[in-house]
C-alpha cells in the first residue's frame, strides 16, 4: 500500500449553516452532492473533489482540534481574498514567506478550525 494524497478533511459543527457559508461565502467552495448518512451534513467541493466533510454535530467542541493545528490550502488571487475577509468583518492575520515567494493569510471557521491559504507567487 502507497499513500497517494490527503483525500478530505471532516469537520464537525455545531451551527451547519454557518460552517456551509464560511466555506461556500468566504473561501469558495461549491456545497456539492453528498450521500445520505442519516443526520445532517455536507460536501463542500474543490472542482470535482469533495474536500471538505461537515457534520452537523450541536454538542461538538468548539476551537478542540486537539494536536491538529491547521488545514491549508494552495489558491490564486491573494488579493481578492484578503479584500473578502476584510468585507466578511472576519479576523485573520496575513503572512510572507519570501524564501518561497508565498503570501498567507490565516483565518478561523465559525468552529475554530485554523485554515491557511498560500498564494504562491502573488
Amino acid at each position: 500500500m502507497t499513500i497517494q494524497m490527503l483525500d478530505h478533511v471532516n469537520i464537525n459543527t455545531r451551527d451547519l449553516d454557518a460552517c456551509i457559508s464560511f466555506y461556500s461565502d468566504i473561501l469558495g467552495f461549491e456545497n456539492g452532492p453528498r450521500p445520505d448518512f442519516g443526520f445532517p451534513g455536507a460536501w463542500m467541493y474543490c472542482g470535482d473533489q469533495a474536500v471538505i466533510h461537515i457534520m452537523a454535530m450541536p454538542d461538538a467542541p468548539a476551537g478542540n482540534t486537539g494536536p491538529l493545528d491547521h488545514v491549508a490550502f494552495k489558491c490564486s488571487g491573494f488579493d481578492a481574498m484578503k479584500s473578502r475577509l476584510n468585507d466578511s468583518g472576519l479576523k485573520f492575520r496575513s503572512n510572507e514567506v519570501p524564501d518561497f515567494n508565498i503570501k498567507q493569510l490565516f483565518v478561523h471557521d465559525p468552529d475554530g478550525v485554523k485554515i491557511e491559504l498560500n498564494f504562491v507567487g502573488e
